[in-house]
């Protein structure tokens, strides 16, 4: 019994220590006012990869909607039972396993976490960075790098993504996240740098 209740009290803890969503998704300003840190986190990642944060943020919107601990939803068996899940993704960026493993070695972030917010937008600002140099795809271009953020560099090279008309459809999605985001930011992004957000860099 007093095993059961220390394994509880662990998972209680687990859980209580990861971060909740935003709860205004729709306004990049209100996320970065709600998280404090992160947009400090996500302006080390533009300096670093050069891609916006609108894109970062869009991209990690589609992917998780900023739940840390995202995993792809189970297939249904029969309709009802719960199978398995369809790979291995996991957190803000729903980054698999391998691709993760391939960021920390080609970033030098060897501690890096999947559900810790700082690791996961460099990653996509890295990601990016590496689609730019293997497709020549411009950083700011939100639509055709999230089909080679989906498809994988060489999937978007093949253009595997034009049998997909429902993936189009998210890029466009996505890109017009990054429209609304970047709007938005050029309203707000002063307030962060004058109130002393950025100021560790």
């Amino acid at each position: 019994m007093k095993k059961i209740l220390i394994c509880f009290l662990t998972v209680l803890v687990m859980t209580g220590c990861q971060t909740s969503p935003p709860e205004a998704l729709d306004n990049v300003c209100d996320i970065f006012r709600e998280k404090k840190g992160w947009y400090a986190d996500a302006q080390a990642s533009k300096q670093r990869w050069n891609v916006p944060i609108s894109v970062m943020m869009a991209f990690m919107h589609q992917e998780s909607r900023f739940v840390a601990g995202a995993k792809p939803p189970r297939k249904q068996i029969w309709g009802f039972i719960p199978g398995p899940r369809p790979s291995d993704a996991y957190g803000y960026s729903q980054a698999k396993n391998s691709t993760w493993d391939w960021y920390k070695r080609e970033s030098g972030n060897h501690g890096a976490d999947r559900d810790k917010f700082h690791d996961a937008v460099d990653f996509v600002g890295w990601y990016n960075d590496m689609t730019n140099r293997q497709n020549g795809i411009a950083k700011d271009d939100t639509f055709k790098l999230y089909l080679a953020y989906h498809e994988g560099h060489g999937g978007y090279k093949r253009r595997t993504f034009r049998s997909k008309p429902w993936l189009v459809d998210v890029a466009k999605k996505v890109d017009r996240r990054a429209r609304m985001y970047s709007k938005q930011l050029r309203g707000c992004e002063s307030e962060f740098e004058k109130n002393g957000w950025f100021d560790w860099l």
